[in-house]
Protein backbone atom coordinates (compact mmCIF):
# COMPACT_ATOMS: atom_id res chain seq x y z
CA UNK A 1 0.00 0.00 0.00
CA UNK A 2 1.09 3.53 -0.91
CA UNK A 3 1.89 6.53 1.48
CA UNK A 4 -0.76 9.04 1.25
CA UNK A 5 0.62 11.94 0.31
CA UNK A 6 0.75 15.06 2.62
CA UNK A 7 1.38 18.47 2.46
CA UNK A 8 3.74 19.37 5.28
CA UNK A 9 4.20 22.96 4.37
CA UNK A 10 0.91 23.77 6.43
CA UNK A 11 -0.54 21.58 9.55
CA UNK A 12 -1.88 18.15 9.16
CA UNK A 13 -4.71 17.89 10.76
CA UNK A 14 -6.68 14.71 11.95
CA UNK A 15 -9.78 14.52 14.18
CA UNK A 16 -10.41 11.42 16.57
CA UNK A 17 -14.08 10.82 17.21
CA UNK A 18 -13.88 7.97 20.37
CA UNK A 19 -16.71 7.24 23.20
CA UNK A 20 -15.57 6.99 26.40
CA UNK A 21 -13.26 3.52 27.25
CA UNK A 22 -12.23 3.59 23.55
CA UNK A 23 -8.57 5.30 24.55
CA UNK A 24 -9.23 8.55 22.25
CA UNK A 25 -6.93 10.22 24.56
CA UNK A 26 -4.27 7.97 24.16
CA UNK A 27 -4.20 7.81 20.73
CA UNK A 28 -4.22 11.52 20.51
CA UNK A 29 -1.65 11.45 23.15
CA UNK A 30 0.78 8.79 21.27
CA UNK A 31 0.62 10.78 18.21
CA UNK A 32 1.58 13.73 19.50
CA UNK A 33 4.49 11.98 21.51
CA UNK A 34 5.30 10.35 18.21
CA UNK A 35 5.14 14.13 15.92
CA UNK A 36 7.20 15.50 19.07
CA UNK A 37 10.20 13.09 19.10
CA UNK A 38 10.43 13.23 15.10
CA UNK A 39 10.84 17.18 15.67
CA UNK A 40 7.24 18.59 14.71
CA UNK A 41 5.54 20.78 16.76
CA UNK A 42 2.05 19.02 17.77
CA UNK A 43 -1.24 20.41 19.22
CA UNK A 44 -4.37 18.18 20.62
CA UNK A 45 -7.36 19.52 22.18
CA UNK A 46 -10.78 17.86 22.99
CA UNK A 47 -14.27 18.41 23.09
CA UNK A 48 -16.23 15.77 25.18
CA UNK A 49 -19.74 14.67 23.89
CA UNK A 50 -23.18 15.24 26.29
CA UNK A 51 -22.47 11.43 27.21
CA UNK A 52 -20.82 8.25 26.27
CA UNK A 53 -22.74 7.12 23.97
CA UNK A 54 -25.35 10.63 22.95
CA UNK A 55 -22.12 12.53 21.96
CA UNK A 56 -18.28 10.86 21.18
CA UNK A 57 -15.69 13.30 22.46
CA UNK A 58 -13.37 14.74 19.77
CA UNK A 59 -9.71 15.10 19.66
CA UNK A 60 -8.67 17.52 17.76
CA UNK A 61 -4.87 17.33 16.75
CA UNK A 62 -2.42 19.43 14.12
CA UNK A 63 1.12 18.87 13.40
CA UNK A 64 3.67 21.13 11.68
CA UNK A 65 7.58 20.13 10.92
CA UNK A 66 10.07 22.10 12.54
CA UNK A 67 11.29 23.01 9.03
CA UNK A 68 7.87 24.70 8.30
CA UNK A 69 7.77 26.50 11.51
CA UNK A 70 11.35 27.95 10.96
CA UNK A 71 10.50 28.74 7.07
CA UNK A 72 7.88 31.47 8.76
CA UNK A 73 10.06 32.66 10.69
CA UNK A 74 8.14 32.54 14.32
CA UNK A 75 5.85 29.75 16.08
CA UNK A 76 3.21 28.32 14.63
CA UNK A 77 -0.21 29.34 15.66
CA UNK A 78 -2.58 26.05 15.27
CA UNK A 79 -6.16 25.38 15.65
CA UNK A 80 -8.13 24.19 18.85
CA UNK A 81 -11.04 22.61 16.76
CA UNK A 82 -11.54 21.41 13.69
CA UNK A 83 -13.06 23.65 10.61
CA UNK A 84 -15.67 21.23 7.95
CA UNK A 85 -13.50 20.48 4.87
CA UNK A 86 -10.14 21.32 6.02
CA UNK A 87 -9.45 18.04 7.64
CA UNK A 88 -6.69 15.41 6.08
CA UNK A 89 -7.46 12.61 8.29
CA UNK A 90 -10.91 11.17 10.55
CA UNK A 91 -10.61 8.48 12.85
CA UNK A 92 -13.53 6.97 14.58
CA UNK A 93 -13.55 4.09 17.08
CA UNK A 94 -16.85 3.07 15.87
CA UNK A 95 -18.89 2.86 12.78
CA UNK A 96 -21.81 5.43 13.54
CA UNK A 97 -19.20 7.88 14.67
CA UNK A 98 -17.90 7.96 11.13
CA UNK A 99 -21.15 8.77 9.76
CA UNK A 100 -21.51 11.90 12.60
CA UNK A 101 -18.06 12.84 11.30
CA UNK A 102 -19.32 12.71 7.68
CA UNK A 103 -22.73 15.10 9.25
CA UNK A 104 -20.06 17.54 10.40
CA UNK A 105 -18.63 18.13 6.99
CA UNK A 106 -15.01 16.69 8.91
CA UNK A 107 -14.66 14.39 5.58
CA UNK A 108 -14.36 15.63 2.40
CA UNK A 109 -13.38 13.49 -1.31
CA UNK A 110 -10.45 16.24 -1.94
CA UNK A 111 -8.79 15.54 1.00
CA UNK A 112 -10.08 13.24 4.12
CA UNK A 113 -8.51 9.99 4.68
CA UNK A 114 -11.61 7.86 6.28
CA UNK A 115 -10.52 5.31 9.34
CA UNK A 116 -13.21 3.69 11.44
CA UNK A 117 -13.94 0.32 13.09
CA UNK A 118 -17.54 -1.40 11.73
CA UNK A 119 -18.67 -2.57 15.04
CA UNK A 120 -21.39 -1.13 16.71
CA UNK A 121 -22.14 0.35 20.40
CA UNK A 122 -25.83 1.14 19.80
CA UNK A 123 -27.28 4.54 20.70
CA UNK A 124 -29.78 5.78 23.50
CA UNK A 125 -32.18 6.18 20.27
CA UNK A 126 -31.26 2.77 18.53
CA UNK A 127 -32.18 1.22 22.06
CA UNK A 128 -35.18 3.06 22.50
CA UNK A 129 -36.82 2.75 19.42
CA UNK A 130 -39.66 0.66 19.50
CA UNK A 131 -39.25 -2.38 17.32
CA UNK A 132 -35.94 -2.97 15.91
CA UNK A 133 -34.04 0.33 15.80
CA UNK A 134 -30.98 -0.60 14.92
CA UNK A 135 -29.48 2.07 12.01
CA UNK A 136 -28.41 -0.21 9.07
CA UNK A 137 -24.30 0.04 9.36
CA UNK A 138 -24.05 -0.09 5.25
CA UNK A 139 -25.38 3.47 4.53
CA UNK A 140 -22.72 4.58 6.32
CA UNK A 141 -20.20 2.93 4.63
CA UNK A 142 -21.64 3.87 1.15
CA UNK A 143 -21.55 7.21 2.28
CA UNK A 144 -18.46 7.21 3.39
CA UNK A 145 -17.24 6.04 -0.18
CA UNK A 146 -18.66 8.93 -1.77
CA UNK A 147 -17.57 11.51 0.98
CA UNK A 148 -13.67 10.13 1.36
CA UNK A 149 -10.88 10.39 -0.24
CA UNK A 150 -9.97 7.34 0.84
CA UNK A 151 -12.27 4.86 2.84
CA UNK A 152 -10.85 2.34 5.45
CA UNK A 153 -13.26 0.02 8.12
CA UNK A 154 -12.77 -3.03 9.45
CA UNK A 155 -13.63 -4.27 13.34
CA UNK A 156 -10.40 -3.34 14.88
CA UNK A 157 -12.21 -3.76 18.15
CA UNK A 158 -12.09 -7.57 17.36
CA UNK A 159 -8.92 -6.78 16.81
CA UNK A 160 -8.03 -5.56 20.12
CA UNK A 161 -10.14 -7.70 21.96
CA UNK A 162 -8.00 -10.98 20.25
CA UNK A 163 -5.12 -9.38 21.38
CA UNK A 164 -6.18 -8.45 25.19
CA UNK A 165 -5.21 -4.63 24.45
CA UNK A 166 -7.98 -1.87 24.23
CA UNK A 167 -9.23 -0.25 20.21
CA UNK A 168 -7.02 2.74 20.89
CA UNK A 169 -3.97 0.25 19.83
CA UNK A 170 -5.66 -1.42 16.56
CA UNK A 171 -6.15 2.63 15.75
CA UNK A 172 -3.05 3.21 16.12
CA UNK A 173 -1.86 0.69 14.03
CA UNK A 174 -4.62 1.07 10.99
CA UNK A 175 -3.31 5.19 10.91
CA UNK A 176 0.15 3.41 10.44
CA UNK A 177 -0.85 0.66 7.67
CA UNK A 178 -2.30 3.01 5.75
CA UNK A 179 0.71 5.06 5.49
CA UNK A 180 -1.99 7.86 6.88
CA UNK A 181 0.89 10.04 8.36
CA UNK A 182 4.73 10.60 6.99
CA UNK A 183 6.06 8.47 10.05
CA UNK A 184 7.13 4.95 9.84
CA UNK A 185 6.32 1.78 11.58
CA UNK A 186 9.32 1.80 14.00
CA UNK A 187 8.34 5.04 15.41
CA UNK A 188 4.88 4.04 15.60
CA UNK A 189 5.98 0.81 17.50
CA UNK A 190 9.07 2.67 20.04
CA UNK A 191 5.98 5.36 21.03
CA UNK A 192 3.74 2.65 22.51
CA UNK A 193 6.90 1.25 24.08
CA UNK A 194 7.90 4.35 25.67
CA UNK A 195 4.27 4.25 27.18
CA UNK A 196 5.29 1.26 29.27
CA UNK A 197 1.86 0.08 30.19
CA UNK A 198 0.06 -3.38 28.38
CA UNK A 199 3.21 -2.71 25.70
CA UNK A 200 3.18 -6.24 24.80
CA UNK A 201 -0.66 -6.27 24.14
CA UNK A 202 -1.30 -2.87 22.31
CA UNK A 203 1.49 -4.43 20.30
CA UNK A 204 -0.08 -6.99 19.49
CA UNK A 205 -3.52 -4.85 18.55
CA UNK A 206 -1.00 -2.84 16.60
CA UNK A 207 0.01 -5.24 14.36
CA UNK A 208 -3.34 -6.46 13.52
CA UNK A 209 -4.76 -3.09 12.81
CA UNK A 210 -1.07 -2.04 10.66
CA UNK A 211 -2.15 -5.33 8.60
CA UNK A 212 -5.23 -4.67 8.26
CA UNK A 213 -5.07 -1.56 6.57
CA UNK A 214 -1.91 -2.35 4.59
CA UNK A 215 -3.55 -5.08 2.81
CA UNK A 216 -7.48 -3.32 2.68
CA UNK A 217 -9.23 -3.14 -0.96
CA UNK A 218 -9.28 0.02 -2.62
CA UNK A 219 -13.06 0.09 -1.99
CA UNK A 220 -14.06 -1.90 1.39
CA UNK A 221 -17.29 -4.22 0.99
CA UNK A 222 -20.56 -3.91 2.14
CA UNK A 223 -21.08 -5.89 5.64
CA UNK A 224 -23.69 -8.56 5.88
CA UNK A 225 -26.39 -7.59 8.69
CA UNK A 226 -27.65 -11.53 8.24
CA UNK A 227 -28.60 -13.16 11.51
CA UNK A 228 -28.71 -16.59 11.77
CA UNK A 229 -30.46 -18.46 14.47
CA UNK A 230 -28.36 -21.32 16.18
CA UNK A 231 -29.61 -24.73 15.40
CA UNK A 232 -32.52 -26.79 17.36
CA UNK A 233 -30.15 -28.62 20.00
CA UNK A 234 -29.70 -32.32 19.82
CA UNK A 235 -29.34 -32.89 23.65
CA UNK A 236 -30.69 -30.03 25.90
CA UNK A 237 -29.54 -29.23 29.89
CA UNK A 238 -31.68 -31.36 31.66
CA UNK A 239 -34.62 -34.05 30.90
CA UNK A 240 -37.33 -31.37 31.78
CA UNK A 241 -36.02 -29.47 28.63
CA UNK A 242 -35.15 -32.07 26.65
CA UNK A 243 -38.72 -33.14 26.50
CA UNK A 244 -39.88 -29.76 25.07
CA UNK A 245 -36.68 -30.20 22.54
CA UNK A 246 -38.49 -33.48 21.76
CA UNK A 247 -41.72 -32.15 21.21
CA UNK A 248 -40.71 -29.07 19.24
CA UNK A 249 -39.13 -31.95 16.40
CA UNK A 250 -42.40 -33.92 16.66
CA UNK A 251 -45.05 -31.47 16.94
CA UNK A 252 -43.87 -28.73 14.58
CA UNK A 253 -42.43 -27.84 11.70
CA UNK A 254 -39.01 -27.62 10.50
CA UNK A 255 -39.30 -23.92 9.59
CA UNK A 256 -40.14 -23.31 12.86
CA UNK A 257 -37.30 -25.55 14.96
CA UNK A 258 -35.02 -22.44 14.94
CA UNK A 259 -37.25 -20.03 16.18
CA UNK A 260 -38.61 -22.24 18.94
CA UNK A 261 -35.81 -23.53 20.23
CA UNK A 262 -34.62 -19.83 20.79
CA UNK A 263 -37.89 -18.99 22.44
CA UNK A 264 -37.73 -22.30 24.94
CA UNK A 265 -33.86 -21.23 25.83
CA UNK A 266 -34.97 -17.40 26.23
CA UNK A 267 -38.37 -18.22 28.41
CA UNK A 268 -36.00 -21.11 30.42
CA UNK A 269 -33.77 -18.61 31.46
CA UNK A 270 -36.38 -15.70 32.15
CA UNK A 271 -38.62 -18.46 34.18
CA UNK A 272 -38.16 -21.58 34.20
CA UNK A 273 -39.51 -24.62 32.07
CA UNK A 274 -42.89 -25.38 32.87
CA UNK A 275 -43.35 -21.37 31.43
CA UNK A 276 -41.45 -22.52 28.70
CA UNK A 277 -43.73 -25.32 28.13
CA UNK A 278 -46.88 -22.91 28.42
CA UNK A 279 -44.91 -21.12 25.66
CA UNK A 280 -45.10 -24.37 23.67
CA UNK A 281 -48.99 -24.72 24.09
CA UNK A 282 -49.54 -21.70 22.61
CA UNK A 283 -47.35 -22.19 19.21
CA UNK A 284 -49.01 -25.18 19.55
CA UNK A 285 -52.97 -23.90 19.18
CA UNK A 286 -51.74 -21.12 16.73
CA UNK A 287 -49.84 -24.23 14.41
CA UNK A 288 -53.28 -26.59 14.77
CA UNK A 289 -54.85 -23.36 13.09
CA UNK A 290 -52.21 -22.92 10.65
CA UNK A 291 -52.63 -26.57 9.14
CA UNK A 292 -56.32 -26.13 9.03
CA UNK A 293 -55.99 -22.79 6.73
CA UNK A 294 -53.19 -23.56 3.99
CA UNK A 295 -50.15 -22.73 6.48
CA UNK A 296 -47.97 -25.15 4.37
CA UNK A 297 -48.56 -23.26 1.41
CA UNK A 298 -47.17 -20.11 3.54
CA UNK A 299 -43.80 -21.91 4.72
CA UNK A 300 -45.74 -22.12 8.28
CA UNK A 301 -45.97 -18.45 8.52
CA UNK A 302 -48.44 -18.21 11.03
CA UNK A 303 -46.45 -20.91 13.25
CA UNK A 304 -42.86 -19.05 12.56
CA UNK A 305 -44.46 -16.07 13.53
CA UNK A 306 -46.07 -17.53 16.66
CA UNK A 307 -42.43 -19.26 17.56
CA UNK A 308 -41.27 -15.37 18.19
CA UNK A 309 -43.48 -13.07 18.64
CA UNK A 310 -45.06 -14.84 21.69
CA UNK A 311 -41.32 -15.51 23.12
CA UNK A 312 -40.85 -11.93 23.29
CA UNK A 313 -44.00 -11.21 24.89
CA UNK A 314 -44.04 -13.64 27.23
CA UNK A 315 -40.42 -12.74 28.52
CA UNK A 316 -41.50 -9.20 29.11
CA UNK A 317 -39.39 -6.73 30.86
CA UNK A 318 -40.01 -5.96 34.60
CA UNK A 319 -38.30 -4.87 37.62
CA UNK A 320 -37.72 -8.11 38.52
CA UNK A 321 -35.83 -9.06 34.97
CA UNK A 322 -33.47 -5.81 35.24
CA UNK A 323 -32.73 -6.60 38.67
CA UNK A 324 -31.99 -10.36 37.58
CA UNK A 325 -29.66 -9.18 34.49
CA UNK A 326 -28.09 -6.10 36.82
CA UNK A 327 -26.67 -8.90 38.83
CA UNK A 328 -25.72 -11.91 37.16
CA UNK A 329 -21.87 -12.48 37.27
CA UNK A 330 -21.45 -12.63 33.45
CA UNK A 331 -22.51 -8.75 33.43
CA UNK A 332 -19.97 -7.84 36.02
CA UNK A 333 -17.49 -10.22 33.99
CA UNK A 334 -18.65 -8.16 30.59
CA UNK A 335 -18.51 -4.55 31.93
CA UNK A 336 -14.85 -5.73 33.12
CA UNK A 337 -13.79 -6.71 29.68
CA UNK A 338 -15.36 -3.78 28.04
CA UNK A 339 -13.55 -1.60 30.02
CA UNK A 340 -10.18 -3.67 30.14
CA UNK A 341 -10.06 -4.04 33.71
CA UNK A 342 -6.55 -5.71 34.99
CA UNK A 343 -6.53 -8.48 37.24
CA UNK A 344 -7.23 -6.47 40.62
CA UNK A 345 -8.52 -3.61 39.88
CA UNK A 346 -11.87 -2.43 41.41
CA UNK A 347 -14.41 -1.83 38.89
CA UNK A 348 -18.00 0.04 40.32
CA UNK A 349 -21.14 0.30 37.59
CA UNK A 350 -23.11 2.83 38.36
CA UNK A 351 -27.06 2.26 37.06
CA UNK A 352 -29.36 5.15 36.46
CA UNK A 353 -32.54 4.55 37.62
CA UNK A 354 -35.86 6.30 37.87
CA UNK A 355 -38.70 4.09 39.80
CA UNK A 356 -42.14 4.19 39.19
CA UNK A 357 -45.28 4.10 41.31
CA UNK A 358 -46.54 1.45 38.73
CA UNK A 359 -43.58 -0.67 39.10
CA UNK A 360 -43.69 -0.77 42.76
CA UNK A 361 -47.53 -1.66 41.88
CA UNK A 362 -46.45 -4.46 39.79
CA UNK A 363 -44.15 -6.44 41.80
CA UNK A 364 -47.05 -6.99 44.27
CA UNK A 365 -49.59 -9.32 44.91
CA UNK A 366 -52.26 -8.95 42.52
CA UNK A 367 -55.31 -7.51 44.83
CA UNK A 368 -52.69 -5.67 46.67
CA UNK A 369 -50.90 -4.26 43.36
CA UNK A 370 -54.42 -3.01 42.29
CA UNK A 371 -55.18 -1.16 46.06
CA UNK A 372 -52.16 0.97 45.88
CA UNK A 373 -52.23 1.97 42.16
CA UNK A 374 -55.98 3.19 43.00
CA UNK A 375 -55.02 4.44 46.32
CA UNK A 376 -54.77 8.11 45.82
CA UNK A 377 -53.61 8.63 49.57
CA UNK A 378 -51.01 5.39 50.24
CA UNK A 379 -49.89 5.65 46.02
CA UNK A 380 -49.70 9.57 46.20
CA UNK A 381 -47.76 9.42 49.01
CA UNK A 382 -45.12 6.51 47.68
CA UNK A 383 -45.22 8.35 44.28
CA UNK A 384 -44.27 11.53 45.58
CA UNK A 385 -41.22 9.79 47.41
CA UNK A 386 -39.97 7.29 44.61
CA UNK A 387 -40.27 8.66 41.35
CA UNK A 388 -36.96 10.35 41.28
CA UNK A 389 -33.91 9.64 39.54
CA UNK A 390 -31.04 7.93 41.27
CA UNK A 391 -27.54 6.89 40.54
CA UNK A 392 -26.60 3.36 42.08
CA UNK A 393 -23.77 1.59 42.11
CA UNK A 394 -24.42 -1.99 41.88
CA UNK A 395 -20.82 -3.25 42.92
CA UNK A 396 -21.66 -2.04 46.35
CA UNK A 397 -22.96 -4.76 49.25
CA UNK A 398 -26.01 -2.74 49.71
CA UNK A 399 -27.20 -1.82 46.19
CA UNK A 400 -26.34 -5.72 45.00
CA UNK A 401 -28.09 -7.08 47.73
CA UNK A 402 -31.32 -4.75 47.30
CA UNK A 403 -31.59 -6.06 43.22
CA UNK A 404 -30.42 -9.54 44.30
CA UNK A 405 -33.55 -9.47 46.79
CA UNK A 406 -35.87 -8.09 43.94
CA UNK A 407 -34.20 -10.87 41.35
CA UNK A 408 -35.03 -13.65 43.87
CA UNK A 409 -39.30 -12.53 43.11
CA UNK A 410 -38.95 -14.34 40.07
CA UNK A 411 -40.60 -17.32 41.75
CA UNK A 412 -43.69 -15.48 42.78
CA UNK A 413 -44.36 -13.63 38.98
CA UNK A 414 -47.03 -15.33 37.93
CA UNK A 415 -49.10 -13.84 40.97
CA UNK A 416 -48.10 -10.29 40.52
CA UNK A 417 -50.08 -7.53 39.09
CA UNK A 418 -47.23 -6.95 36.34
CA UNK A 419 -47.87 -10.73 34.79
CA UNK A 420 -51.61 -10.37 35.68
CA UNK A 421 -51.92 -7.26 33.16
CA UNK A 422 -49.31 -8.98 30.08
CA UNK A 423 -51.27 -12.43 30.63
CA UNK A 424 -54.91 -10.44 29.92
CA UNK A 425 -53.18 -8.00 26.49
CA UNK A 426 -51.75 -11.52 24.91
CA UNK A 427 -54.74 -13.56 25.91
CA UNK A 428 -56.29 -10.71 23.45
CA UNK A 429 -53.77 -10.39 21.26
CA UNK A 430 -53.91 -14.14 20.37
CA UNK A 431 -57.35 -14.85 20.41
CA UNK A 432 -57.10 -11.34 17.78
CA UNK A 433 -55.18 -13.65 15.45
CA UNK A 434 -57.41 -16.92 15.70
CA UNK A 435 -60.21 -15.03 14.86
CA UNK A 436 -58.69 -13.44 11.94
CA UNK A 437 -56.63 -17.33 11.02
CA UNK A 438 -59.73 -19.26 11.71
CA UNK A 439 -62.10 -16.81 9.63
CA UNK A 440 -59.19 -17.13 6.58
CA UNK A 441 -57.85 -14.16 7.02
CA UNK A 442 -54.38 -15.88 7.29
CA UNK A 443 -52.35 -13.09 5.90
CA UNK A 444 -53.77 -10.44 8.61
CA UNK A 445 -53.55 -12.77 11.33
CA UNK A 446 -49.25 -12.96 10.91
CA UNK A 447 -49.30 -9.25 10.54
CA UNK A 448 -51.14 -8.73 13.75
CA UNK A 449 -48.75 -11.40 15.21
CA UNK A 450 -46.12 -9.40 14.14
CA UNK A 451 -47.29 -5.86 15.34
CA UNK A 452 -46.22 -7.27 18.97
CA UNK A 453 -42.88 -6.24 18.04
CA UNK A 454 -43.36 -2.62 18.88
CA UNK A 455 -44.14 -3.42 22.62
CA UNK A 456 -40.62 -3.66 24.46
CA UNK A 457 -38.66 -2.15 27.00
CA UNK A 458 -40.60 -1.03 30.47
CA UNK A 459 -41.41 2.19 32.03
CA UNK A 460 -42.14 4.77 29.47
CA UNK A 461 -40.39 2.75 26.22
CA UNK A 462 -43.08 0.10 27.52
CA UNK A 463 -46.18 2.35 27.95
CA UNK A 464 -45.50 4.30 24.95
CA UNK A 465 -45.31 0.75 22.48
CA UNK A 466 -48.34 -0.46 24.36
CA UNK A 467 -50.62 2.69 23.01
CA UNK A 468 -50.04 2.25 19.38
CA UNK A 469 -49.84 -1.58 19.61
CA UNK A 470 -53.53 -1.22 21.01
CA UNK A 471 -54.11 1.38 17.99
CA UNK A 472 -52.74 -1.05 15.80
CA UNK A 473 -55.00 -3.56 17.10
CA UNK A 474 -58.33 -1.25 16.43
CA UNK A 475 -57.34 -0.66 13.00
CA UNK A 476 -56.73 -4.88 12.64
CA UNK A 477 -60.22 -5.26 13.47
CA UNK A 478 -61.56 -2.93 10.74
CA UNK A 479 -58.94 -4.34 8.21
CA UNK A 480 -60.37 -7.70 8.77
CA UNK A 481 -61.93 -9.27 5.27
CA UNK A 482 -60.25 -6.39 2.79
CA UNK A 483 -58.07 -7.59 0.54
CA UNK A 484 -55.44 -5.21 1.42
CA UNK A 485 -55.77 -5.62 5.13
CA UNK A 486 -52.58 -7.49 5.77
CA UNK A 487 -50.48 -4.96 3.46
CA UNK A 488 -52.19 -1.73 5.37
CA UNK A 489 -51.09 -3.29 8.76
CA UNK A 490 -47.86 -3.39 7.74
CA UNK A 491 -47.84 -0.10 6.53
CA UNK A 492 -49.19 1.01 9.88
CA UNK A 493 -46.63 -1.22 12.02
CA UNK A 494 -43.60 0.49 9.69
CA UNK A 495 -45.70 4.01 11.04
CA UNK A 496 -45.66 2.68 14.33
CA UNK A 497 -41.89 2.60 14.59
CA UNK A 498 -40.99 5.39 12.39
CA UNK A 499 -40.89 8.26 14.94
CA UNK A 500 -40.87 8.99 19.01
CA UNK A 501 -44.27 11.50 19.02
CA UNK A 502 -46.25 8.58 16.60
CA UNK A 503 -46.93 11.97 14.05
CA UNK A 504 -46.29 8.70 11.21
CA UNK A 505 -49.06 7.17 12.62
CA UNK A 506 -51.57 9.26 13.34
CA UNK A 507 -50.87 10.71 9.95
CA UNK A 508 -51.36 7.24 8.56
CA UNK A 509 -54.80 6.52 10.53
CA UNK A 510 -55.70 9.51 9.71
CA UNK A 511 -55.57 8.59 5.84
CA UNK A 512 -56.90 5.43 6.71
CA UNK A 513 -60.19 7.18 8.19
CA UNK A 514 -60.20 9.51 5.15
CA UNK A 515 -60.16 6.56 2.55
CA UNK A 516 -62.13 4.24 4.18
CA UNK A 517 -65.54 6.06 5.56
CA UNK A 518 -68.51 4.10 6.66
CA UNK A 519 -71.99 4.88 6.59
CA UNK A 520 -72.44 3.79 10.56
CA UNK A 521 -73.68 6.14 12.92
CA UNK A 522 -70.48 6.97 15.27
CA UNK A 523 -70.28 9.31 18.27
CA UNK A 524 -68.17 12.62 17.01
CA UNK A 525 -65.46 12.04 19.07
CA UNK A 526 -61.93 11.86 17.73
CA UNK A 527 -61.11 8.53 19.22
CA UNK A 528 -63.90 7.14 18.74
CA UNK A 529 -63.87 7.95 15.19
CA UNK A 530 -60.87 6.63 14.56
CA UNK A 531 -61.60 3.50 16.45
CA UNK A 532 -64.87 3.15 14.41
CA UNK A 533 -63.22 3.61 10.95
CA UNK A 534 -59.99 2.91 11.16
Amino acid sequence: MNPITLNTDTPIKIAILAMGGQGGGVLADWIVEMAEAAGWWAQTTSVPGVAQRTGATIYYLELLPEAAAHAAGRAPVLAMMPTPGDVDLVVAAELMEAGRAMQRGLVTPQRTTLITSTHRSYAVGEKAALGNGIADPNKVIDAGRDAAKRLMCFDLQAMAEDAGSVISASLFGAIAGAGALPFGREAFEHTIRHGGKGVEASLRAFALGFDAAANAPASPAAMSTARTLPALPERAASPEAQALVDRVRRDFPPAAHDMLGVGLARLIDYQDVDYAAQYLDTCAALHILDRQHGGETADWALTRAAAQRVAVAMSYDDVIRVADLKTRGSRFARVREEVGALDGQLVYTTEYMHPRLEEICGTLPTALGRWLDASKTVGGFLKRRVEKGRRVQTGTLRWFLALYLVAGLRRFRRQLLRHQIETAQQDAWLDRAKRLAASGDYALAVEVLHCRRIVKGYSGTHDRGDKRFASLMQAADQLAGQADGANTLARLREAAMADEAGRALDAQLGELIRLRPTTADVPQTPKTRMTADA
